[in-house]
């Protein structure tokens, strides 16, 4: 065995651990900053559940209010209309007998005008 070969082939080797290490350590240095962003993205997505689910109970209680507000409009609607037909129908009941009682006085002014004439005098 040639020794000189041996010892190119010995340098060549210890480059290449060299290398390796190198390579190790710039492997071992990522592996960390992947565990950091990680744990990172994993606290970001936790809080963005959080602020969902936050969202999700706001706007189920904002439709509930919502919800609440066009019953008691729906109510408020139906007490305003039968207050206005209670109204209609006590107005019809004062204004009837008024306008049959004008009725009977058109009636007779009527007869009045035709048996007497313009003038009232007897034709």
């Amino acid at each position: 065995m040639d020794t000189g070969d041996l010892e190119s082939r010995v340098t060549a080797l210890e480059e290449q651990v060299r290398d390796l290490t190198g390579r190790v350590r710039a492997t071992e240095q990522d592996a960390a900053a992947a565990r950091v962003l990680a744990g990172a993205a994993d606290r970001d997505v936790s809080e963005i559940r959080g602020d969902l689910r936050d969202f999700r109970k706001a706007t189920t209680a904002g439709f509930n209010a919502l919800r609440q507000d066009f019953v008691d409009l729906r109510r408020d609607f139906v007490d305003l209309r039968e207050h206005v037909d209670r109204g209609f129908t006590e107005l019809r009941r004062k204004v009837d007998p008024a306008a049959a009682g004008q009725q009977q006085i058109v009636g007779l002014l009527h007869t009045i005008t035709t048996d007497k004439g313009p003038t009232g005098a007897t034709e």
